[in-house]
């Protein structure tokens, strides 16, 4: 008796590792699929429950515009007023002023000395005189603190265009 039931116990454990093989693979296979499939506007993605969800694709620009200069940031005196784009100036923002960019450009900022960078959106313009001192953007104070440049009020930056909805 007990060999009989040996004997069936394993084939039963057999069959039941087979099917969870099979299971595994088949939702493999279709998780696969489901990422494969790609729109113009979409990309398809699985939750772990299983749930298809839609986001929207984050196309590349072609030639990115790259403008190399320095970097300030604005007057505490500045905060509440309006901006070229309508809206109201925060400090705590993460926006610029450049008249090097399009307004409502996304832009990367990057701190040449430290190599920090940070993204911020193009609101504002500066004054036309400050092309001639070499600034290229004018920074939150926000913007300033992440690049470390509060305390020196000047640095070299890199700044390049990026897609909207670029994280870091």
């Amino acid at each position: 008796m007990p060999k009989l039931f040996f004997i069936a116990f394993c084939f039963f454990y057999s069959l039941h590792v087979s099917a969870q093989k099979n299971m595994d693979t088949t939702a493999r296979k279709s998780a696969d699929t489901i990422l494969q499939k790609k729109t113009d506007a979409s990309i398809n993605a699985v939750t772990d429950s299983g749930n298809v969800v839609s986001k929207p694709a984050i196309t590349p620009i072609k030639n990115p515009k790259i403008v190399y200069g320095i970097a300030s940031f604005y007057s505490r005196s500045l905060d509440g007023t309006k901006t070229a784009t309508g809206e109201t100036f925060r400090q705590t923002g993460m926006t610029a002023a450049s008249n090097f960019f399009k307004l409502n450009t996304w832009v990367r900022v990057t701190n040449l000395r430290s190599g920090k960078s940070i993204i911020v959106r193009i609101n504002d313009r500066m004054h036309p005189s400050m092309a001639k001192k070499g600034r290229v953007v004018d920074l939150s104070r926000k913007g300033a603190t992440i690049l470390d440049f509060i305390v020196k009020g000047l640095i070299k930056v890199k700044m390049e265009e990026v897609p909207k909805g670029t994280l870091e």
